[in-house]
């Protein structure tokens, strides 16, 4: 699509409109967003688009297109699958070697697994190795509930934290303030860090870290503007 608006605004409704038209989700649905700073963040992206719109320089609008439209009418099923990532969480599943890994799991993993054991008042199984093992029940119902009460503009924003960390822990660690971004980012990244130091980079998957830290960055974004 090209462009051919020339002003964007957000209504008293936080809508976001171009010429004074609403801007419509994939679905039809106007672009109404929950806060003043998600519609002005939203809307900012309309005003930089050049000639034609990229859909992949809009990571904001694509969150709140899929709150919109897929979440928010049924959010039970969405949550439910990111819950799903407490059975098998990336902290609960530590190296046997190196033990200089083995170290460095330990001194960034285990402060955050100590924080959700304090606020959910739940219990982790630790497992050495990539053998899946079950977590307690009651660790995942609680996990669970705690995913199942936030709405869907947070499923939306919490989606790609949890599939590019590979943790839920980690996900309501950043929802909740009890991490900021950096320390997510480095405590997703420990294994594949430690094995950069070993053999080097390559430059395939540097560009696939970068593409994922952009994706990673604009979820926070979106996250701090439903704060605002």
């Amino acid at each position: 699509m090209k462009r051919f608006w020339k002003q964007v605004d957000v209504d008293a409704d936080r809508v976001v409109r171009l010429d004074d038209r609403p801007v419509r989700t994939p679905g039809r649905t106007p672009l109404a967003l929950p806060t003043s700073a998600l519609a002005e963040a939203v809307a900012g992206e309309w005003r930089s688009v050049g000639e034609t719109v990229d859909p992949r320089a809009m990571p904001l609008t694509g969150l709140a297109n899929a709150a919109i439209d897929r979440i928010a009418v049924d959010p039970a099923p969405f949550a439910a699958g990111l819950a799903r990532y407490a059975e098998s969480d990336l902290l609960c599943y530590r190296a046997d070697s190196p033990p200089e890994l083995i170290v460095r799991q330990d001194a960034v993993w285990n402060p955050l697994l100590d924080w959700a054991r304090d606020r959910y008042d739940v219990q982790f199984t630790l497992v050495t190795g990539i053998m899946h093992q079950p977590q307690p029940e009651a660790t995942v119902a609680r996990l669970s509930q705690a995913v199942a009460a936030l709405g869907a503009f947070q499923l939306a924003a919490l989606s790609p934290v949890v599939t590019i960390s590979g943790s839920l822990i980690l996900a309501l660690a950043l929802l909740e303030g009890a991490a900021d971004a950096d320390t997510v980012w480095t405590a997703a990244h420990v294994d594949e860090d430690f094995q950069a130091e070993q053999w080097g980079e390559d430059y395939l998957a540097v560009e696939a870290r970068e593409a994922k830290r952009r994706e990673f960055d604009a979820a926070v974004g979106f996250l701090k503007a439903l704060g605002g």
